[in-house]
């Protein structure tokens, strides 16, 4: 299995967490690569996590720059 390093894009780290998840739910792995894949799988959920916490420190740092309001927490109940 290659490794690919932490220079990957947000997309293509989602992309290969996303053939990992669909190789394990097929089953069909010895438990051995699965255990593999499963470590591959949380390393990239890791480094998903990180680019997009940068990019909200990136808009944030913006909307600052801007005079705009901060962030503030996504809720369901909100109308575009």
């Amino acid at each position: 299995m290659t490794k690919k390093t932490d220079s990957s894009s947000f997309e293509e780290t989602l992309s290969e967490l996303d053939s990992i998840v669909t190789e394990m739910e097929n089953g069909d792995l010895p438990l051995e690569v699965a255990l593999e894949k499963f470590e591959r799988g949380i390393a990239l959920s890791r480094q998903g996590q990180k680019s997009l916490e940068q990019a909200e420190q990136k808009i944030s740092i913006l909307l600052n720059e801007q005079g705009e309001n901060a962030l503030r927490p996504f809720s369901d109940d909100e109308q575009p």
